[in-house]
């Protein structure tokens, strides 16, 4: 992984920076994972797994219960191995203490990530200054769509936009990567 940059501001992140990150992560502990459908949590969880990573849900109200056919943890000390990236669901002010929770894994993740939202500066210096790259308000699965290709602002500003589909040439199945780009 990359080493954080002491002058990011966690205001914007270069996609470079981004798409990198989503290419090295491989296991990732999702702390606010919900078994509702309907809930944005169960999306990128679904989403992520779908792309090929390894994702454990933690949430203690769901613990030892499966979700998306993974075992859920109360807390991430209770992780059964280490991760790639702490993904964080919770509120501004909930992020604090997980993020001292994941500094206190052995071994630490590489990636403390904040879902859209979330932003806690006081944590995200603290995981910087131990090494660890911080994002923070940004969606994984809405930059892996974004960066992949699968979803596009184009159209949005233009006012013409289109629920058609790409003509795939050849038949099958198109799932875009970010590995492709």
């Amino acid at each position: 992984m990359r080493s954080p940059d002491p002058a990011m501001t966690h205001d914007r992140y270069p996609d470079d920076l981004l798409r990198t990150l989503l290419r090295q992560v491989r296991r990732i502990a999702l702390v606010g994972a919900s078994a509702n459908p309907a809930r944005p949590s169960w999306i990128v969880t679904k989403y992520l797994l779908e792309r090929g990573y390894e994702v454990t849900p933690v949430n203690p109200g769901l613990a030892g219960q499966q979700l998306l056919g993974r075992t859920v943890v109360g807390r991430l000390s209770e992780l059964p191995h280490p991760v790639d990236m702490v993904e964080i669901f919770r509120n501004s002010e909930a992020a604090g203490p997980l993020v001292d929770e994941a500094l206190a894994l052995d071994p630490l993740p590489a990636v403390i990530w904040m879902q859209l939202g979330v932003r806690n500066d006081a944590a995200a210096a603290r995981a910087e200054a131990r090494g660890l790259t911080v994002i923070m308000d940004r969606c994984p699965k809405i930059e892996y769509g974004r960066l992949s290709g699968e979803i596009g602002w184009t159209g949005v500003n233009s006012r013409i936009l289109s629920a058609k589909r790409p003509k795939l040439a050849a038949k099958g199945f198109q799932k875009l990567t970010i590995a492709e780009r």
